[in-house]
Formats: structure tokens, sequence, C-alpha cells
């Protein structure tokens, strides 16, 4: 067994037994009902029952001691951040002096009508990838139309900012003409010099033979594009969970909380997303902001979020999935605390509201759902030029710019070597840092190589 701190009343199994399966929790001393059950050193619910020392603990006997409201205000601890010597990736350096680690071109539709002509363009386009163009994809979503207000707004603020990623070296807006994400509300939230396009299909006698030649024009100058060494301080890299076990908080979430230490301490970019799975750990990130401000940022997302769920009669603790279960976590402050260990202990500079991009460096937390492809998406769309997503069960799920996935344990990588990119058991802290330059300079993850690129949307208002 494991106790992760002194303070804990559980301690995880780590090989399983006849009555505690691996990754869950034995009671280390007699809890009595009523309770708190404590494991990182935070309580993660209360015993719902009398429970003897050497039981197992789990859904039968602890439930979450969440509320449907929360009462939070600014006590800072805020941590130190001793700078590191540079280290540099091989990357492209963007015209307006950013860095990307893929030079794509990406086709956005403005409604989900003009789906299958951007599915069909990327298949056509295929041929014109060559030299400094990596790759030609689509990101297709339902939305853009029947949409109202704030829905619609956030829908074409997520669109700007994937044009806007790095990455995308190249863009092509494709729209249909009639819906309500018009082109005339959605260019303006795009910058001046951008390498973008528009095609309106309606407009067109034949779509795809115009798309195709915007996107002749797009690649043009990019075949003569090449890497060249650039600082890890240009780096914006994504934190994401997904599938997450009993063991996730303690191998593969902290492996990455201890890179991300390591990358705000270079100077580079984290964001940390996942509202719902903060929600009991978020004293914890509070009290790391780095101004008062910034706590009151990060209150707003913490109280509109759970507002958001009460609105839909939905309580706050049932995060958990059934395969969250199955591996070992039982409530949602479990989850939490496990999770938020991918921040490390680095300050949190900035709160980046969903559709908007990181604006500083350092440790921002990202407004999104858990949803593993929303809240990728959302990732990519803040700025972020990959994710790292750890991952107890597997995810086979991609995203707009690569996922490295890091396994929480053995089995699963021996099980899925076409899945996870990094056993979490087995990596020292500079052989897992080495293989995130490695993708950074061109390394293409399990994700890419299945040909995996999803997008999805946070949709949160009414289809008319």
């Amino acid at each position: 067994m494991l106790t992760i701190s002194p303070a804990d009343n559980v301690a995880v199994e780590l090989s399983g037994t006849p009555d505690v399966p691996a990754g869950h929790k034995r009671a280390l001393t007699d809890i009595p009902a009523g309770a708190p059950v404590v494991k990182y050193g935070f309580p993660i619910g209360r015993a719902s029952r009398f429970i003897p020392r050497g039981a197992h603990v789990h859904t039968h006997n602890l439930v979450s001691a969440l509320e449907g409201t929360g009462n939070y205000r600014y006590e800072p601890d805020i941590p130190a951040v001793i700078p590191r010597p540079p280290a540099f990736f091989d990357g492209y350096r963007t015209p307006d002096g950013r860095s990307a680690v893929r030079s794509e071109i990406w086709i956005l539709p403005m409604v989900g009508c003009v789906n299958a002509v951007c599915r069909s363009l990327a298949a056509r386009a295929q041929s014109l990838v060559r030299g400094g163009l990596e790759g030609v994809y689509a990101f297709e979503h339902p939305y853009g139309c029947s949409q109202l207000g704030g829905d619609l707004d956030a829908t074409r603020r997520i669109l700007a900012g994937l044009a806007q990623n790095p990455n995308a070296a190249g863009v092509l807006i494709v729209a249909l003409g009639c819906e309500n994400n018009t082109l005339d509300a959605f260019r303006p939230l795009l910058p001046e010099g951008l390498p973008v396009r528009f095609l309106v299909a309606q407009d067109e006698p034949d779509e795809e033979a115009a798309g195709l030649r915007l996107l002749a024009e797009l690649a043009e100058p990019l075949y003569t594009r090449r890497r060249e060494p650039c600082p890890v301080s240009a780096l914006t890299v994504g934190l994401k969970c997904g599938g997450s076990d009993g063991f996730s908080g303690i191998t593969a979430n902290p492996l990455l909380g201890r890179f991300c230490d390591r990358l705000v301490s270079m100077g580079g970019g984290a964001l940390l997303t996942e509202v719902t799975e903060m929600f009991g750990a978020e004293d914890i990130l509070l009290s790391r902001c780095v101004s008062e401000a910034v706590c009151s940022d990060a209150v707003y997302m913490l109280t509109a979020f759970r507002e958001y769920l009460i609105a839909a009669g939905e309580p706050i603790y049932e995060n958990p999935s059934p395969g969250n279960r199955a591996g070992g976590i039982t409530t949602l402050e479990e989850k939490s605390l496990g999770c938020t260990t991918k921040a490390g202990h680095a300050p949190v500079s900035e709160v980046v509201f969903y559709g908007n991009a990181m604006r500083g460096r350092g440790l921002a937390l990202l407004e999104s759902p858990a949803n593993d492809i929303v809240s990728c998406t959302a990732l990519a769309a803040a700025g972020a030029q990959l994710i790292l997503f750890t991952t107890g069960r597997g995810a086979p799920m991609g995203s707009p710019v690569p996922v490295v996935k890091v396994s929480s344990n053995a089995s699963l990588s021996a099980r899925k070597p076409s899945w996870i990119d990094v056993n979490a058991e087995s990596v020292t802290d500079e052989a897992f840092f080495e293989a995130v330059l490695r993708t950074a300079s061109g390394a293409r993850t399990c994700a890419e190589r299945r040909g995996s690129r999803e997008c999805a949307i946070w949709k949160r208002g009414v289809t008319m």
C-alpha cells in the first residue's frame, strides 16, 4: 500500500488484493460515520457509515462533502519561482514573433452545414503537403447557426482562437453564406496580417475548386519554411487528464506538475483547465493566485460554473465517471485533488475565460468543462501548441494540436501502445522533459499517427 501524506487515513492499494483492487483505497484506521476521509492530506469526502481499519473505502461507504455553493476568499500563499537556464526545441518562427511546433493549414467551418465541404477539401489538398507544409486538416463541428447571444459569441471566439494558434501556418475559413455566424461579425476577431483566406460556399459555382485555389495560395509560401531553435519560454502547454484512475494523482499528474514547474521557471506558459475538477481543490489554487484581481477572476469562474450546473438541476459532485470509479476514484474532491497536481506548485498568473487566449506567461487557469474534446479544443484556442494528457484507463482521441498521452500505470502502456506515448511509472523527469521537447521539435504523437484530430465546442445556449 502507498500512504501519500502523513495526514491520510486511507492508503492506495498498489498491486490489488481479493478485497481491494489496485488503485483503490484501504482504511488505515477506524473511521466513524460522518468523519472526514483524508487522502493527499486533504478531506476527499465523509464516511457514510462506520469504516473499520483495513476495509475497502469506496462508493459503498464514502460520499462527497461538497455543497452547491462555495465560500471563497483570498488567502495568498504564493510559491517562489526560481529561474532555470534556457532550453530549446526545433520549431517554426511565426511572422508575429511567436513559435510553433507544427506547420499546418487548418480549414475551419463557420457552420456545421459546410462540414462535408471542409472534409473533402482537406482530403483533396493532401497533394499540397511537402517541404515546410506538414499537413492540411479540417476541424468539423455542428454549430454556427441557430445560436444566439453569448452562445454564438463563444463559438465565434473559439474559431477565432483556433485560427490564431501558432501551429496554423495558414487558415481557410469556410462559410455557407446564410448562417448566424456571419463573416462580417467574425472578421473583426482576427488580427491584421493573419495568413487567412475566406470561402463562401453559396457564392461559388464550384466551392471545392475555389477552395483548392485558396489552399494552394496558402501553401505556396510554406514550402521553404524550416525548423530552427526556439526557446522553451515560447511554449504554451495545455494540461489535461481523462479516463483517470486511482494512480493518476500519484504518478502521471504529479509528473506533469513537475514539468509545469520547470516550464514556468524557464519563462514558458501552462494552461490548467477542467473547472469541474477544481471543486474540492480550489482553495489550493486560489491561494497561489499572484494578486487579489487574479483570485477574483478565478472566484468568478468557479462561481459561474457552479451556477451553470445548478441552473441545469445538476449536482456539482457528480463528476467521477463510471470508469473513474472502476479505477478507484470515489468522489469529486478526490478526483480534483489528484487532477490539480498537474499544475505543480507554480503561482497562478491569470485566468483565461472560454474562447480567449492566454495573454502572458506562467500558469493560467482556463475556463472549460472537463469533457476531453471540448477542453482540448479550448486549450488549442487559448494558444497551447501542444497538450499533455494523462490517463489511467486510456483514450485514443486527439485535438487540433499534438496530444502527448501519459499513462498512470504500466499495464495500460503495455496494453495500448498505439494510444500511449509515455509511461509515467517508468520515466524520469528529465526523460519526460526531453520527450516533450522531441514532440515540440516534430516527433509525431500516437494520436497524430492514428489521424485523431477531434474538435468540439462548448454549447451553453438554446438551439433555435
